[in-house]
């Protein structure tokens, strides 16, 4: 039995030697250490054998399968260092190419900003369907029959629902004013929250415009309240998202929601407040309209006007997207370039 260990040893060292891959190698390895392998074989005849010689027998076993392992582990270890100069087997030696990761599109990172900023002056985060009705998207807002918004050159009306009505006339939502309503029926007042999302405008695309953008809204609906406390929340808001005081400005501006209703400007951050494309050479850009909700909205909303009040904002986020990175074109944000989208962190 010896004799036979020792010869089965010198052949699985000879051929282990000879063995000029991993390939090759590990079918060495089975070959004499498998659960059928050669050396297996060998252990299964030592039941034949005296207790005397079963013992020696399988000492010497130990020390040949002890001997090709570490012969083996040598070889791997030898193959692995020789991998770095074999044709067409990678280096080992060079460095690893880092994993390429992915991150928050920066109009989601604003997004969630905000809604930081909300959530901690008390506010609760509301969302909608893109699909709305011209009742929402227009009759509880105030919007008269033949106010220009209504017609197909603004609103993309979803084919075969151009002949109906009020609720059953359906369109990609041209802004999300309407899930104010929405939002205090199911809920009532008083109430603060905000409605962020995707709203689709069918006209032409520049610098500044898109047709297929994102809006912020934020509503305050209570009891007297002041409307000193919404210019207050503005500044607040936009301070926190771009961690400095920004300069606004509020201008007279009509839209059928609100009443009295604003434009509100910020400086430009992009040029700094000197002029240039984005803020028509101004020095200021409109980031949103606000106002006091227009007593029809409340009733709408099935609320007492004479009751309630508050205060409206709906803010262009792409633009405050613009602000945030300096950056003077609104369609490179929608253009999933990843060169443009990847230098973001």
């Amino acid at each position: 039995m010896k004799e036979q260990l020792q010869a089965l040893q010198q052949e699985a060292l000879a051929a282990i030697l000879k063995a000029d891959s991993e390939s090759v190698l590990d079918q060495v390895r089975h070959h004499y250490l498998g659960k059928k392998g050669a050396l297996t074989l060998v252990l299964k005849t030592l039941g034949k054998l005296s207790p005397e010689e079963r013992r020696e027998a399988g000492m010497a076993a130990n020390e040949v399968k002890e001997a090709i392992g570490d012969a083996l582990l040598q070889k791997d270890q030898e193959l692995l260092s020789q991998a770095s100069i074999i044709p067409g087997v990678m280096d080992l030696t060079l460095p690893g190419t880092k994993p390429r990761s992915g991150r928050l599109h920066p109009i989601t990172q604003m997004c969630y900003d905000l809604n930081d900023a909300f959530l901690s002056l008390g506010f609760e985060v509301f969302a909608e369907d893109e699909i709305t009705s011209e009742q929402y998207g227009f009759d509880n807002l105030n919007f008269p029959p033949e106010h220009p918004a209504r017609d197909s050159m603004d609103t993309y009306w979803l084919a075969g629902s151009e002949v109906e009505e009020g609720a059953k006339r359906l369109c990609l939502r041209p802004h999300l004013t309407g899930a104010s309503v929405r939002y205090l029926q199911r809920h009532g007042a008083p109430a603060r929250f905000v409605y962020p999302g995707r709203v689709y405008r069918n006209e032409s695309t520049d610098a500044r415009h898109e047709r297929a953008f994102f809006q912020y809204e934020a509503l305050i609906v209570e009891k007297d309240f002041a409307f000193a406390s919404g210019l207050l929340l503005i500044r607040t808001i936009l301070e926190k998202v771009f961690g400095r005081e920004v300069a606004v400005r509020m201008r007279a501006g009509f839209f059928p929601f609100v009443e009295p209703g604003f434009e509100i400007d910020m400086q430009c951050l992009v040029c700094g407040g000197t002029g240039c494309k984005v803020c028509k050479h101004v020095g200021w850009i409109e980031v949103m309209p606000g106002g006091t909700p227009h007593p029809n909205v409340l009733k709408a909303a099935g609320l007492n006007p004479d009751e309630y009040s508050g205060f409206y904002i709906n803010i262009g986020l792409d633009r405050l997207v613009m602000m945030r990175y300096g950056v003077d074109d609104v369609r490179l944000f929608h253009s999933a370039d990843l060169r443009f989208l990847g230098q973001f962190r």
